[in-house]
């Protein structure tokens, strides 16, 4: 069975540029190259085709790449379509995410780093297709009332659970992260939900979206992730913006509740109830309450877990700092956290490292 044949829109006005794009992926055959060198011209080959990406650049003459950008995020029919964007001017790049792209690389580009984020995010593309096909599926076997389909349910379940922990560890093997973070962020989110006496329904929500909340990273060069020592504050500025990566990425039909709390843990999982967070500096019960209950266990799982930058700290420490830093916190749900800390670290030892 052959593979299924990828499109890739690349819209430029440079021609070396296209051909550089198409040289990168000659070796693929299961993918296309669409070319445009120009945004009126992209307009038109995506009335008869439909790319599983675009590589937009934003400068151009007669329809810049951010006007192609807002037609494209307008047009229900293409507005799922994934689009990295191409630009040297980092308030291009920001303006760009606001609007609706998935991913940015400055020009002039290295090409190893293009085809990587291409590649990453046809990736996502593909489990955000498979993650939305699955929740119409359980949809309409949960009408359906017999024994049968509710084990098929239930399997489903699993899978799709298996699906979003691999979804997250997309951007978390960038991180150097493993899957058991990410297991355990899912077990600690829904018990902290439970003791906060949130409905078994948005126990489960929570459990299944929590993995999702480090999806932007992906978005963010290793060169930054990776970094052993202290960020530059012009890198702490490109850190910032994987909640609005995530966000974007995460966009979905509203039916979708896991992608629909994915999609608001991953934006507001760094503001503070201080009001002193990113990226909207939202604070108290402006944040909802699924990212308040992830921000304290991502914190205290991070803060306890080893990093490229730093060993893990010890547990005393840990919670010693969050209680330095209480005002970073829901005070109802850190003081649940802290009088059951017996609970969550029970979860840490099954899903250790």
């Amino acid at each position: 069975m052959q593979d299924e044949v990828l499109k890739i829109l690349a819209v430029d006005d440079e021609i070396i540029n296209l051909e550089l794009i198409t040289a990168i992926f000659a070796d693929a055959p299961n993918i296309e190259i669409l070319t445009a060198t120009n945004g009126q011209e992209a307009l038109e080959i995506l009335k008869s085709h439909t790319p599983d990406i675009i590589v937009l650049d934003i400068r151009m003459p007669k329809l810049s790449g951010i006007e192609v950008l807002q037609v494209i995020k307008s047009e229900s029919s293409i507005s799922h379509i994934p689009v990295v964007v191409l630009s040297g001017d980092e308030r291009e790049r920001k303006n760009a995410l606001k609007i609706g792209a998935n991913d940015f690389i400055s020009k002039p580009f290295d090409a190893e780093e293009l085809k990587l984020r291409i590649t990453n995010n046809l990736q996502l593309k593909k489990y955000h297709d498979l993650l939305s096909n699955l929740n119409n599926i359980l949809q309409s076997e949960v009408r359906k009332k017999t024994r049968e389909l509710q084990e098929a349910l239930d399997l489903a379940k699993e899978a799709e659970y298996e699906m979003v922990v691999k979804f997250g560890m997309i951007s978390e093997f960038k991180d150097e992260e493993t899957g058991q973070h990410i297991r355990r962020m899912s077990y600690y989110s829904k018990l902290l939900a439970q003791l906060a006496g949130l409905s078994k329904e948005e126990q489960q929500i929570i459990f299944y979206a929590s993995p999702l909340h480090d999806v932007g990273k992906v978005g963010i060069p290793d060169s930054i992730l990776k970094k052993p020592g202290p960020l530059t504050p012009e890198e702490f500025e490109i850190i910032k913006l994987h909640p609005t990566i995530g966000a974007k990425i995460l966009e979905s039909d509203p039916r979708f509740s896991t992608l629909e709390a994915g999609k608001i843990i991953a934006e507001q999982h760094h503001e503070k109830w201080n009001g002193e967070g990113y990226p909207a500096g939202l604070k108290g019960e402006q944040i909802h309450i699924y990212a308040r209950i992830v921000t304290i266990c991502d914190v205290f799982d991070a803060m306890t877990s080893d990093r490229v930058y730093r060993p893990a700290f010890s547990i005393e420490k840990a919670v010693a700092i969050m209680k330095k830093d209480e005002s970073f916190f829901d005070p109802k749900l850190l003081s649940i956290f802290l009088n059951n800390l017996e609970e969550f670290l029970k979860i840490k030892e099954n899903f250790k490292d």
